[in-house]
C-alpha cells in the first residue's frame, strides 16, 4: 500500500512539472530582432547583401497585397533617408493570428559614396503593420564596401 501511494505521488509530480505553460501572447505591435548581415565585406556593385531579421506580431497584420504599399524601412547609416520595401502578407489577409518567423532580405550590391577606396556602414531597420504600428528599430552589424 505504501509503495502504491509513493508511486501515485511520484506520477502526480511528473504530470505537474510536465504541463505546458499557456501560450505566450504577442503584442499587436510588430517586434523585430537582428539575426545576421552577410557578407561582412564586399566589392561595390558586385555582390548582394543578405539581411535576416526575426519578427513576431500578435495579430499577424504585417505586409500588404498592394505592391505600392511599403512595410519595411531600411536606412543606410551613411544616408539621410530610409529605403522603403514592399512586404507580401505574412499571414492570410483578413485573419488575426499570432505570427513569428524570419525575413530574408536581399539588398542590391552596395557602393562607396565618397571618394575613398572603402567605407563601412550598417543599417537601421523597422517594420510597419497594416494598422500603422511601427516595430522597434534595430541596427545591423557593419559591412565594409571596397572599390
Amino acid at each position: 500500500m505504501k509503495a502504491k501511494l509513493i508511486s501515485i505521488s511520484f506520477l502526480t509530480l511528473i504530470l505537474f512539472f510536465s504541463c505546458k505553460k499557456e501560450d505566450e501572447k504577442y503584442s499587436n505591435t510588430p517586434e523585430i530582432e537582428y539575426v545576421s548581415l552577410s557578407p561582412s565585406s564586399a566589392p561595390e556593385f558586385s555582390q548582394n547583401v543578405r539581411l535576416v531579421i526575426k519578427y513576431k506580431d500578435g495579430d499577424g497584420d504585417i505586409g500588404t497585397v498592394d505592391p505600392d504599399s511599403y512595410s519595411l524601412f531600411i536606412k543606410d547609416s551613411r544616408l539621410p533617408k530610409a529605403d522603403e520595401y514592399h512586404v507580401q502578407p505574412l499571414s492570410p489577409p483578413g485573419s488575426s493570428i499570432q505570427i513569428e518567423g524570419e525575413l530574408n532580405i536581399k539588398l542590391a550590391g552596395p557602393f562607396v559614396l565618397g571618394t575613398g577606396t572603402s567605407e563601412t556602414t550598417s543599417f537601421k531597420v523597422k517594420l510597419k503593420d497594416r494598422a500603422g504600428n511601427f516595430s522597434n528599430e534595430i541596427t545591423t552589424g557593419s559591412i565594409t564596401i571596397t572599390k
